[in-house]
Order: structure tokens, then C-alpha cells, then sequence
């Protein structure tokens, strides 16, 4: 009897990720079972498809040798339960989806909320990170980055720019003289990534304000904005962050900005099955759509200080 699909996708979960516990956590299985699978497969082919030791589980070259048919036969699987439960527009299955934690945070709740809405046999998992996602270990169907990976068998579509921006909050610039200037930066505590936590070199911007260590600082920049919220100094925050939040308004609005922009980063093989592509297409224009609102009430004026007078606008 050959190979069963539920022991290779074990096989998978355990070279993504490393140990039986992980993997297990991933399947929803007990360790002990996933290691049963394992060593049931390495009978079936009558080899050592890991290396074991108290660091984990690396492939041997048998095991790197069935990973690529492995991942054929998984997405071999993917496009069957596109075929059958894929009747009508609707979505349905589970996509796992990774992302920044600002992202994640400030802008894809309201994106992810409108699709899920619309397909409600769909599962969406955000995985929130400060950090780049592995997809060839499979962390996440697809992912949102910050720039475009340069290296790997995968598709990377420009989805939207956005801005950072200096913010604070109304009650730390009611206590401070006016800021008209960048100069007049100086001497205010300033909040952002811990230095050697920086994980895209996109997110490397205090430099830009003549600062070489931030006073307070977070891997997250979700609490580095929380920070700023509570009064603690000035942060740069994503400009879609600031609309509908009274607390928080932008500094110096002519004077700072910085240009950015989020890509979706797929894996190749993916791109016929319906699922994903699917949510994809919706993720995107549903980004899209709502950083459009983002700069029509950045437009109107909300959330932001007069950097001549100091005086905060409505």
C-alpha cells in the first residue's frame, strides 16, 4: 500500500515547520500522532525522510527529494476541492492570509470583514506579524509585504501606496509649544522600531527626521501608534490609521511624508486555484477601495496640525 495524502500532508506541516509539535498545532493533531504519520511514511518508502534533534526536524536529501512531488500532490488536491465545492460566485474553504501588524491592524479589518460578509462559507485567517512570512514553508496561503520579495518561485502584485506620516496625539501637542518645522522637532521624544528589530528596509525612516534612536520603541508598530496615542511623543504612523480617530492628529503635513506601498506575494502554483484566487481579487480591490476613502478624509482636512500656527484643524 502506497503513500496516503493524510501522511504526506503531515510529512509538509512537519519540513515547514520544523517539529512535531508545530506541525501538529498546524493539523490539529497531537504530537504523538503526527509522528506516527511521519515514521509511516519513511516505512512506505523504506527511508529516512528527516534528520531528528533537539533543534528539530530537518529534511534529509530523500526527504528534499519528495518535498516538490509532496507539494504537487497538495496542490493536486487544492484544485479538486476547488472543482467540487466551487458552484456559483461564492467562495467557501479556508485562506490564510499574512500581513503586517499596522496593516493588519488599521486597514484590513474593514476589507476582510465586507468579503467574509459576502462569502460566508469562506474562513479568512489574518496572520499579524511584525515581520517577512515564509510562504515556502507555508505560513500563510499569501501574504501583503511592504516591498517585493526578489528571489523564489512566486507573484508579486503592486496592490496600493500609502503614506506614513508624523502623527501625535491632541493631548501631547497641548502641552508642547507649537512645531511649525522640522527644526522644531527637536527635543520631542520620538517612538519607533527597535533599531536591530527593523525587518524591511522600507521601515527604516527615522533617519529621515535627524533621529538615530527612538526614545520609546516597539518591534509593533500597532503599540508604537498606541503609544503616540496615549501622549508619550510623536510617531510616524500609516496615513490610514488617522481617519476616524479623534485622539490622533498628523504633524506637519507639508513638510513629512514618505511613500510606500503594499504588494501581494502569492506562490506561483497557486494562481489556478479558484479559492485563492478568488479572495485575491477581492482583497485587492477591496484595499483599493478603501485607501481611496482613507485619502478623501485626508483630503477634507481631518486629524491633521497647521504646521504654521501650530493649531490643530477640526
Amino acid at each position: 500500500m502506497g503513500p496516503s495524502w493524510d501522511d504526506l500532508k503531515v510529512f509538509l506541516a512537519v519540513a515547514r515547520q520544523g517539529s512535531l509539535s508545530a506541525a501538529g498545532a498546524a493539523l490539529k493533531l497531537d504530537p504523538a500522532t503526527a509522528g506516527r504519520r511521519v515514521a509511516r511514511l519513511e516505512e512506505a518508502f523504506g527511508a529516512a525522510l528527516f534528520l531528528k534533534s533537539p533543534q528539530g526536524y530537518a529534511l534529509t536529501g530523500a526527504g528534499e527529494r519528495l518535498m516538490p512531488h509532496a507539494e504537487a500532490a497538495e496542490q493536486a488536491m487544492s484544485h479538486g476541492e476547488d472543482a467540487v465545492r466551487g458552484q456559483g460566485d461564492r467562495l467557501s474553504g479556508v485562506v490564510r492570509l499574512g500581513a503586517p501588524d499596522g496593516c493588519a491592524n488599521y486597514l484590513l479589518p474593514q476589507v476582510l470583514a465586507g468579503i467574509v460578509a459576502a462569502h460566508p462559507g469562506l474562513e479568512v485567517q489574518l496572520v499579524a506579524l511584525p515581520r517577512v512570512f515564509n510562504l515556502n514553508r507555508r505560513e500563510a496561503d499569501m501574504a501583503i509585504g511592504v516591498s517585493a520579495p526578489e528571489a523564489g518561485r512566486l507573484t508579486v502584485q503592486k496592490i496600493v501606496d500609502y503614506q506614513l506620516v508624523l502623527a501625535a496625539s491632541r493631548r501631547y501637542l497641548a502641552r508642547v509649544p507649537p512645531i511649525r518645522s522640522l527644526a522644531d522637532l527637536r527635543g520631542h521624544p520620538m517612538i519607533g522600531y527597535i533599531p536591530e528589530m527593523i525587518f524591511d528596509k522600507e521601515l527604516d525612516y527615522l533617519g529621515d527626521l535627524g533621529v538615530e534612536r527612538p526614545a520609546l520603541a516597539s518591534n509593533s508598530v500597532a503599540v508604537q501608534y498606541n503609544m503616540a496615542r496615549q501622549g508619550a511623543g510623536l510617531a510616524v504612523a500609516h496615513d490610514f490609521a488617522l481617519p476616524g480617530d479623534a485622539e490622533m492628529v498628523r504633524v506637519l503635513p507639508e513638510a513629512f511624508s514618505l511613500t510606500r506601498g503594499f504588494y501581494l506575494i502569492r506562490h506561483a502554483d497557486d494562481a489556478r486555484v479558484r479559492r485563492l484566487s478568488g479572495f485575491a481579487e477581492l482583497l485587492v480591490a477591496g484595499m483599493r477601495r478603501q485607501m481611496a476613502r482613507v485619502r478623501e478624509a485626508l483630503t477634507e482636512g481631518v486629524g491633521s496640525v497647521d504646521a504654521g500656527s501650530g493649531k490643530q484643524k477640526a
